[in-house]
């Protein structure tokens, strides 16, 4: 009996510290994506093809990703136009249909052209090549300390690359086209890059204050697309070729975090109303 009871106070102490939390990814259907351990299912690729310094760069640390971790320096080839430890950790994996989620947060280093573009990462998707920089959607990461302005969760759009998006022509951020947002067909009246469609304005955003943020990637293929931080929905598109690709998270002008990261695939489209339910 005294085996019996040890088997139950076992179990009972897993419950309740999160032992349980592989059942309840089988149940809402999500599966991770990094493991936390080792790369298993994915591989790195710098812009100057350097494997070696690729292991430097995405170092792994307490079940996280650490870009630009232990042994970098506070500033890293910044400015210099060298840029060698710009890169992606990419799935080996393509995938279509999916709802994405992962959390990061920023660090103090600095590297590369932090100058022009400062805390700044992103996480590409619908990658149909893996060349630095790829064709493909990207989620771009950001936060501009001179501003205190968010940059999480813009569209960017390099050649290649086509969707349809909608913006207030007030303000040159996202709207949705049922709250009136105009399609972008470049427009002089959208004072932006033509290829960086911003997110919609919030303050629902961590950035140098050592704290998380959530972000979710929904997908169906071509039809929509739609970029969420911290619960909120800043920033969706429509139309997107190609469709599908791998997914890349990057390494580019500032020291980063990611973790927790995890996916859940559809075999079909889901309706666009089945995400913008209030909850």
């Amino acid at each position: 009996m005294k085996k019996k009871y040890t088997i139950l106070i076992v179990f009972s102490v897993m419950l309740l510290s999160g032992g349980c939390a592989i059942n309840k990814e089988k149940s809402n259907g999500f599966k991770t994506l990094f493991n936390g351990k080792n790369f298993e299912g994915w591989y790195i690729k710098l812009k100057d093809n350097d494997e070696a310094l690729g292991k430097r760069v995405f170092q792994i640390e307490d079940g996280m990703v650490h870009v630009f971790g232990k042994g970098w320096p506070e500033e890293i080839d910044l400015d210099k136009g060298t840029d060698g430890t710009i890169g992606m950790l990419y799935t080996k994996k393509s995938y279509e249909k999916y709802h994405l989620k992962f959390q990061y947060k920023w660090g103090s280093k600095k590297a590369n052209y932090f100058a022009k573009w400062q805390y700044d990462a992103g996480v590409y998707y619908h990658v149909t090549d893996d060349k630095i920089f790829p064709t493909g959607v990207e989620f771009q990461i950001q936060y501009m300390p001179e501003e205190d302005r968010n940059g999480t969760g813009d569209l960017i759009r390099p050649p290649g690359q086509t969707y349809d998006w909608y913006f207030n022509e007030k303000t040159s951020d996202f709207l949705s086209p049922s709250d009136g947002g105009i399609l972008y067909n470049k427009q002089k009246s959208y004072k932006g890059k033509r290829w960086l469609h911003n997110a919609k304005i919030t303050r629902n955003f961590n950035a140098l204050n050592d704290k998380w943020n959530t972000c979710e990637i929904i997908v169906m293929g071509e039809e929509y697309t739609i970029h969420k931080l911290n619960g909120e929905i800043v920033n969706m598109a429509f139309n997107i070729k190609p469709s599908s690709g791998i997914i890349g998270f990057q390494s580019e002008t500032a020291e980063i975090f990611y973790r927790n990261i995890e996916i859940k695939e559809f075999e079909n489209n889901v309706a666009i109303e089945e995400f913008l339910k209030t909850k």
